[in-house]
């Protein structure tokens, strides 16, 4: 351990909450050097939906290593990719009556973003984009210019430009349709908000809390782009790939996004693999106008088609996603009425949940108290005051069962010990009326 406090940069995060050498995992679990066993609800931070080193994608991956099949392809016209473009058409593009063109971008979530918003720009010749409270796109500029989250906002060093933040589905409190606002200030010519060149969004804000919008707004929000004439970007890196129940989270809305990123779990192993998708005519791309060295990962184009081969073929695994996201609902619900003195909410949709504990103090007591016990758990949100669940999608229902037991009796100990458990701010609280000093200073 010593050497990473010697030369790796403070920057490190994770290695912080969860300090043991790994050395192997498996499925939903992980190994240190002493021969530990955890249960993983991290999943590499929602890049293992289908868990570790798993034998479906394992052994052709192996196999064409051995046989010398292309690493490095840049954009070249390889077999490997030819045969993940083939089945992603076939299992996911038409079954959906999604007609996308596929643009192969730099290996992570934050380039497939830096490249959708410079693919709405470019076709709409407008720069401004509409992004979301609380909302996370990554971390390069362009990226940190629509994401919410201060903390991370301040660590790029220059002025973040070219967006405008509007309220989330929530925000403003759950009678209110952030929606309609939207479209009185793009209705406005006076609103002092640039007509935009998209609106991007998360269905489920992971970084920001796991706050889930409800079909209805999201649907009302495509409703709003299209009468504006503004594309609809969706953010589905981290809540796609089945995360929700189905291979798109917006499915279940019945629209049509213009752009949509994907990453995180598309490879299936856990490789750097990112994309975006849009509508052909929005294509207006010159040859290596936009490129990078690693777009053609042909490794993780060999597991990405196994994962879509074996389990997106037709609904089965989307309904065992459905059916353990259930499970994880009333688990979570019951434990939310058990403890936290009320306090405590619970968020989400399909296997994308997390506990609101108010406390971002409370909520990191009880991920470490977990980890002593053999889960690894994060949190999330403004304050990590959420503890989020990002198991792997194909675990063993047995383990999802021990996994939720050991973060229930984590919560019960450290509330037990709590003096007391906040009560969420209502930023809305308040008696704003005028004061009776006031009246007689105007009277």
């Amino acid at each position: 351990m010593k050497i990473f406090e010697e030369i790796e940069s403070e920057v490190r995060s994770y290695a912080r909450s969860f300090p043991r050498m790994f050395n192997r995992a498996k499925d939903e679990f992980i190994y240190d050097d002493e021969g530990n066993e955890y249960i993983d609800f991290l999943a590499g931070a929602g890049s293992l939906n289908y868990g570790h080193n798993n034998d479906l994608f394992k052994g052709k991956l192996v196999e064409y290593i051995q046989n010398d099949g292309i690493t490095q392809g840049l954009d070249l016209h390889t077999r490997a990719k030819g045969e993940f473009l083939e089945s992603f058409n076939e299992n996911i593009l038409k079954p959906r009556d999604l007609d996308y063109i596929v643009m192969f971008t730099g290996p992570t979530g934050t380039n497939a973003v830096e490249a959708a918003l410079k693919t709405a720009r470019k076709y709409t010749g407008r720069e401004n984009v509409i992004s979301f409270t609380n909302g996370w796109h990554g971390q390069t500029l362009g990226s940190l210019a629509v994401t919410g989250n201060g903390h991370h906002r301040g660590g790029a060093g220059i002025s973040l430009g070219g967006a405008t933040r509007m309220p989330y589905d929530g925000y403003l409190g759950d009678d209110v349709d952030t929606t309609n606002y939207l479209d009185k200030v793009l209705s406005d010519s006076s609103s002092g908000v640039d007509k935009p060149a998209a609106v991007i969004v998360e269905t489920v804000q992971g970084e920001g809390g796991i706050n889930a919008c409800s079909l209805t707004w999201l649907k009302s929000l495509s409703e709003v782009c299209k009468k504006h004439e503004v594309l609809l970007i969706i953010d589905d890196i981290q809540a796609g790939c089945g995360r929700t129940g189905t291979f798109f989270s917006f499915e279940e809305a019945g629209i049509y996004p213009d752009i949509v990123t994907v990453s995180k779990s598309l490879s299936g192993y856990g490789l750097p693999f990112a994309i975006v998708l849009m509508k052909p005519e929005i294509d207006q791309w010159k040859p290596g106008e936009h490129n990078g060295t690693f777009r053609g990962n042909n490794h993780a184009f060999i597991t990405a088609k196994a994962a879509l081969d074996n389990y997106w073929k037709d609904d089965k695994f989307a309904k065992e996603v459905q059916a353990k996201g259930d499970y994880i609902a009333q688990r979570v619900d019951k434990i939310v009425e058990l403890y936290g003195e009320g306090n405590f909410n619970s968020h989400g949709r399909g296997m994308f949940r997390g506990i609101n504990c108010v406390s971002g103090e409370l909520a990191g007591a009880i991920t470490h108290h977990a980890f002593q016990k053999g889960l690894i758990i994060e949190t999330s949100g403004t304050e990590d005051h959420v503890v989020k669940f990002l198991c792997p999608l194909t675990i063993k229902q047995e383990n999802l069962e021990k996994g939720i037991d050991i973060l229930e009796q984590s919560i019960k100990e450290i509330c037990a010990k709590a003096e007391e458990i906040p009560e969420e701010k209502d930023y809305f609280e308040g008696d704003y009326s005028v004061s009776d000093e006031v009246e007689k200073m105007h009277n």
